[in-house]
């Protein structure tokens, strides 16, 4: 598999494209903890309902403590501020933790969004064309290199099949006349935009 061109141009140009791919990725995944921590930070309210609560049942407790020595109605005040503590205090606790879990879900759930949904669309969009590149290029190198000296017969179907197969401005870059090359025998520029035009490097 063939991963790069050698031509040093497109070889520049993959890799650009390929550290930005990667910069972005990493990119979106900072956004999206960013994300996550700036709704985090909500749950300082949640904590704070959490400790008024927890308070409020240790101040109502200690106010039963303190009632509860009074003779004959010391034990039915205890009792009542004990289960006034626990009502309030208690009822404040798990209201307090039941949104700090809500807020939890709600960070774990943008943070991941804003992750993911920029990475999908730019991976959608720059991925295919990239495996494509890839898949070109590798069957380009399985066909076009060669071990060893390129004997004349072959570079004459390369330069057959760069005059018939690419475009005109692409054969336009690398020679005048490519059509009068290929007649005349001159292969030199046909096979070299063959190349290039594989990825490969005359």
């Amino acid at each position: 598999m063939r991963l790069y061109p050698s031509v040093p141009r497109l070889l520049a140009r993959t890799a650009a494209l390929d550290a930005a791919l990667i910069l972005l990725l990493l990119v979106f995944a900072w956004l999206g903890f960013t994300v996550h921590d700036a709704v985090a930070e909500l749950n300082s309210l949640s904590r704070g309902v959490v400790d008024a609560g927890t308070q409020t049942q240790a101040t109502l407790r200690r106010a039963a403590d303190a009632v509860g020595a009074v003779p004959l109605v010391g034990g039915q005040l205890e009792g009542t501020l004990r289960q006034a503590g626990s009502e309030t205090g208690g009822a404040a606790i798990a209201a307090g933790r039941e949104s700090e879990s809500r807020v939890d879900d709600l960070a774990d759930l943008l943070g991941i969004l804003t992750w993911l949904v920029p990475s999908v669309l730019v991976l959608a969009y720059l991925l295919p064309p990239r495996v494509r590149q890839v898949a070109r290029l590798t069957a380009g190198a399985k066909v076009l290199e060669a071990d060893g000296a390129v004997s004349a017969e072959r570079r004459r179907l390369i330069a057959q099949r760069a005059a018939f197969g690419l475009p005109f401005g692409t054969l336009l870059k690398h020679t005048r006349d490519p059509l009068g090359d290929l007649e005349a025998g001159r292969y030199d520029a046909l096979v070299a935009a063959e190349l290039e035009a594989a990825g490969l490097r005359a």
